[in-house]
């Protein structure tokens, strides 16, 4: 087994280490504070690839596998966990679907203008009722006919909540109930709805614990008709198509909590060598040291699942286990992580002078984004036992 990147990879990295420090941390305060969305920061993003990773170059992406992505993501969120998460909900869950199930035209109209990063993209899953159970989907798809010399039309009903970059994409791909199956489970499509449709509009914008300057927010609709070619994949197959994103999104997540974690330890190794107390660096306490050892332990261990999910999703291999293991124990080792920089800091790990007290608000949306750590549990444990059974 070789560990070692590609020189690509490692030129990636430090690509975007250049880039976060030249452009990205001046700004980073400012916009948290204001709770402001960095669209500036956004559009530079999209000449140098990174809102396209890992779509294909025909599709409009910069064509490199899913550890370039993950590692974009990462070395994202190290920087700053809002222009982490904006950019990986419109890689995943923006440009994934399309991606995926997405006609040749729904491509060229769509995913090529979000791939080269000229407007962002969005996913409209979860609903008020409907987090976890995304098969209780209350919003409606309701087929009309052509009539009038207009051409058949899905008129959507519906509210969405808790999706991210919310009034900021220009495409939205959203599920809806498009009638029932033979056994009485709801039928599940998803939709192609640009932010421009008439009958579609963004609601209230969150005020959130962490992630200040992304934004999430409702999308509602009511009465809101699309071409009927704007529906994505087949009749009934939104619900296989959002479980698959799911499984590639949470590579990402995973791959944002350690950025996160890695920034906490390297804030608290920094303040750990120059914090004197007794008359010495409080890096030479056990009690200080131990915290560190166990922080780098487990961000390595977590970064290297993190990377085994997205290697074996480029080798077409399964990996929706790896990926759900990875975005748990990376979630929670982020969590953890991140607590232990507050604490190593003392009081002043407390207070907004410092930045361990945004990693640790930050952080925590990763135990939840892409499935809570019970669901990944969930997930986890069912195909544990599948395989035992087998």
């Amino acid at each position: 087994m070789d560990f070692d990147l590609s020189p690509e990879h490692i030129l990636l990295r430090q690509t975007i280490q250049d880039f976060c420090a030249r452009e990205v941390e001046g700004v980073i305060e400012e916009h948290e504070r204001e709770r402001r969305f960095p669209t500036d920061i956004v559009a530079m993003l999209g000449p140098m690839g990174l809102l396209g990773v890992n779509i294909p170059e025909d599709e409009g992406g910069a064509g490199l596998d899913t550890l370039a992505y993950a590692i974009a993501i990462e070395e994202l969120s190290r920087s700053w966990g809002s222009l982490g998460i904006i950019v990986a909900a419109h890689t995943s869950l923006g440009c994934g679907p399309l991606h995926l199930a997405g006609s040749p035209e729904q491509k060229q109209r769509y995913l090529r203008p979000m791939a080269q990063g000229h407007v962002l993209g969005a996913y409209g899953l979860t609903e008020p009722e409907a987090g976890s159970d995304s098969g209780g989907t209350r919003t409606i798809a309701r087929f009309e006919m052509a009539t009038n010399g207009t051409g058949d039309h899905w008129v959507l009903n519906g509210r969405k909540r808790f999706i991210t970059n919310a009034g900021q994409a220009a495409t939205y791909i959203v599920t809806a109930r498009s009638g029932a199956r033979d056994d009485g489970t709801p039928e599940i499509s998803a939709y192609i709805v640009p932010a421009d449709t008439p009958g579609f509009s963004v609601g209230r914008l969150e005020e959130k614990m962490g992630l200040h300057a992304s934004a999430t927010g409702e999308l509602l609709f009511e009465e809101c008709r699309i071409p009927a070619d704007q529906m994505l994949g087949g009749r009934g197959d939104g619900w296989k198509t959002f479980l698959k994103i799911l499984d590639g999104g949470r590579i990402s997540i995973g791959a944002m909590a350690v950025g996160i974690a890695q920034a906490s330890l390297d804030a608290a190794i920094a303040y750990a060598r120059e914090r004197k107390q007794f008359g010495r660096p409080i890096g030479t306490f056990q009690g200080v040291a131990f915290m560190v050892a166990d922080m780098s332990t487990e961000i390595e261990a977590a970064r290297q699942m993190v990377y085994r999910a997205a290697w074996l999703k480029d080798q077409g291999r399964d990996y929706g286990l790896a990926a759900a293991q990875a975005k748990l124990f990376a979630s929670e080792v982020s969590q953890r992580a991140t607590n232990n920089a507050v604490q190593i800091h003392g009081g002043y790990g407390y207070v907004e002078e410092y930045k361990v007290e945004r990693y640790l608000r930050d952080a925590k949306l990763t135990e939840i984004g892409e499935g809570t750590s019970q669901i990944q549990r969930l997930v986890i444990g069912r195909k544990v036992l599948d395989l035992r059974v087998q």
